[in-house]
């Protein structure tokens, strides 16, 4: 399947980065490359772009977009250890730092990662295929407290313990193994379906891709370890695109602000969808 990325809020965020041209820039949710593109575009032979994509398969497509530019580093890896990969890089600071948070439309659309609840495949989820733990794991060991409260929490749905329940009651007559089976059972789950509230599945299928990618838990002191990564007014844009991840980044922001980050002055824009930090030491 060819990987097509539509790129969000792209001219947003390359205003929001204030590129220089002979600048270090990270983009810490490489994907497609279609943010990539356009901050390589505007740097010169002394500016830097280093990708991080925890998916193998972005990253080949970003290699091959990009195949011109010779001022481009490619990490697998996770942007929660970008610290570490910018020590390893022998990198003290950079200019700009993006996070395009969440789940690509190409790891959705692409039957045989199993994100869908639209498209019948093997329950797996994973961002990066190297891991070991997936959503058939989740959905097939975890317990029913366990469960419900991932669903509650991760996918904000009412209806968590009712799901949980019948996830583990389904399990016992045999292995779920893939996202119609899921669909099916949380359909049954629920005490009615509101034809307004979008697909019954949508919020337990997020919750369930949340746990696997543990995208959360970790994301509040991943937008520290960026805002400290950053050298004087230097950018961090970060998309957000639901209520979780929109919290983690404020509460980080509202850390930074008053902490010794910084020590002149701030700005800090905040939208829906979209959050860019500006140091001004």
């Amino acid at each position: 399947m060819e990987f097509n990325h539509i790129p969000v809020l792209l001219e947003e965020c390359i205003d929001g980065l204030n590129i220089k041209q002979d600048g270090i820039y990270v983009d810490g949710t490489m994907g497609g490359a279609g943010h990539s593109l356009k901050i390589v575009e505007k740097l010169c032979c002394n500016g830097k772009l280093i990708g991080i994509d925890r998916d193998n398969e972005a990253l080949n497509v970003a290699k091959q977009k990009l195949s011109t530019y010779n001022n481009v580093t490619y990490i697998h890896g996770n942007h929660d250890d970008i610290q570490k990969i910018l020590e390893q890089l022998k990198i003290n600071e950079v200019d700009g730092i993006l996070l395009d948070l969440g789940v690509s439309s190409y790891q959705i659309d692409e039957r045989k990662r199993g994100f869908s609840y639209m498209k019948n495949s093997t329950l797996d989820m994973r961002m990066d295929q190297t891991q070991t733990l997936d959503a058939k794991e989740i959905v097939n060991t975890y317990k029913e407290e366990e469960l419900s409260r991932i669903i509650y929490e991760y996918g904000e749905e009412k209806f968590s313990r009712q799901i949980a329940k019948e996830i583990c009651k389904q399990r016992k007559k045999g292995v779920i193994s893939t996202t119609f089976e899921l669909v099916d059972i949380i359909k049954q789950a629920l005490p009615y379906i509101d034809k307004n509230a979008g697909h019954p599945a949508k919020r337990t299928f997020q919750a369930i891709r949340i746990e696997v990618n543990d995208e959360i838990r970790p994301l509040y002191e991943t937008v520290i370890k960026s805002i400290q990564a950053l050298n004087e007014k230097g950018r961090l844009c970060i998309i957000t695109f639901h209520s979780l991840e929109d919290r983690a980044v404020k509460l980080a922001y509202q850390k930074a602000s008053r902490k010794m980050y910084l020590s002149k002055g701030f700005t800090i824009l905040c939208m829906w969808c979209k959050i860019i930090w500006k140091s001004n030491k």
